[in-house]
């Protein structure tokens, strides 16, 4: 399932499977805690989509790399 996260004026699609929903709930939540970290704010520019896998979430870049952030 795809569900789309907006944050820092910038959508990224977010592809979660459905027995894992409440993660986007707390990836959510982590973004909010997030939103001052001026180093995750350039970062999250360069974002081209999230993949959720239970409480982790993969980030991947334009360029192929990835980061892997817990929400838990």
């Amino acid at each position: 399932m795809m569900k789309v996260i907006t944050f820092s004026k910038r959508s990224v699609p977010v592809y979660i499977t459905a027995e894992h929903n409440h993660s986007f709930e707390l990836l959510n939540h982590k973004l909010e805690k997030m939103a001052l970290d001026f180093d995750f704010r350039k970062k999250w520019k360069r974002i081209k989509s999230v993949q959720m896998i239970r409480d982790v979430a993969i980030f991947q870049y334009t360029d192929g790399t990835k980061l892997y952030l817990d929400v838990s």
